[in-house]
């Protein structure tokens, strides 16, 4: 049982997952830095100095000077504020995710739109090796194979 277990994590797809979420945790992170410490700020002193971060309502009737006054005394609060923090998070990891994938996918198509080689060549009647889809003679047996049907060439068999 261990060897299975041991087997099944050191497969390189599972690495490669544990890589990812931990990129993405820090990635996280960075993105959460962003928007707190360099896109709310100049919005909140744009909208007449407001801190985004202490934006609440307190639901029990009560006026608190900050978020951490009312969670002090554990008064029910709406926080606005930290929810379009987090709205913001998720905006902006969604678009790098969004870039990110249309990239992937524009590489992708690339690789498709590619000629597959296996395309060019067609098989030789006798000795089944792949030539080239204009030739006349199989270039491994010398047998004649009937050109293709799109090349009309004045050559003929001799």
């Amino acid at each position: 049982m261990l060897k299975e277990f041991k087997d099944f994590a050191m497969k390189g797809n599972m690495i490669d997952l544990a890589i990812g979420v931990i990129i993405g945790g820090a990635f996280g992170k960075v993105v959460t830095s962003i928007v707190n410490d360099i896109v709310m700020p100049p919005i909140g002193l744009l909208l007449g100095r407001v801190n985004f971060s202490e934006l609440f309502f307190s639901l029990n009737g009560i006026s608190y000077d900050s978020l951490a006054d009312a969670k002090k005394v554990g008064a029910p609060t709406l926080n606005i504020g930290l929810f379009i923090n987090t709205l913001l998070d998720f905006l902006i990891v969604s678009f790098v995710i969004f870039i990110t994938v249309k990239q992937l996918n524009r590489l992708r198509k690339k690789q498709e739109d590619k000629p597959d080689p296996k395309k060019e060549t067609k098989e030789c009647p006798e000795c089944l090796s792949d030539i080239p889809k204009q030739a006349i003679r199989c270039k491994f047996c010398t047998a004649y194979v009937e050109p293709a049907a799109s090349m009309e060439s004045p050559r003929t068999m001799n």
